[in-house]
């Protein structure tokens, strides 16, 4: 963190390197959510009904309490690591401090939207399906946004004169 407060980020070629190599790995991490959303649902509502509720017709048994477990307890960790690293590049460009608290609060969020709402189809209402559906699209939009915000503010050199957090700076 220290070279991005002290200015240090636009001559550290190190740390441009880190922050462009962990840009790949969540471009090809996005991809490979849409990949497994699409394997498993699509954007309609149905299809989310059908993955959380099961499929009589092609065979498919409901989401278990014990599945869901297990796998938010492993989203909710590597989600909530993914989105601290991305968000916290967000702290050092130069927007303003809503712009910056937009675009730290909304991925988060987004991830638990997601995560919940397939709880919510499962043990709930099926009504909540169009809410996995928004959440998934959400939070990969987040993503990307971060991803390309944060490869443009290394690219082209560009960061806040200096560390704000939260404090709006219009």
């Amino acid at each position: 963190m220290r070279f991005v407060v002290t200015g240090e980020w636009n001559r550290n070629r190190l740390l441009q390197v880190i922050v462009l190599l962990y840009s790949l790995y969540v471009v090809l991490l996005i991809v490979t959510n849409f990949l497994l959303y699409f394997d498993q649902m699509s954007l309609d509502p149905a299809s989310v009904v059908a993955h959380y509720l099961g499929n009589e017709e092609q065979f498919t048994s409901p989401r278990s309490y014990q599945g869901l477990l297990e796998l938010s307890h492993f989203h909710l960790f590597a989600m909530g690591m993914l989105l601290m690293v991305l968000t916290h590049v967000m702290l050092f460009i130069p927007v303003s401090g809503t712009t910056k608290a937009w675009l730290i609060t909304v991925p988060f969020m987004a991830g638990i939207l997601s995560e919940g709402s397939g709880w919510l189809v499962r043990f709930v209402s099926p009504e909540f399906a169009i809410m996995k559906v928004a959440g998934f699209l959400l939070l990969q939009g987040s993503l990307i946004v971060l991803v390309i915000i944060s490869v443009w503010a290394v690219l082209t050199k560009h960061q806040a004169a200096n560390y704000t957090g939260f404090v709006d700076d219009e």
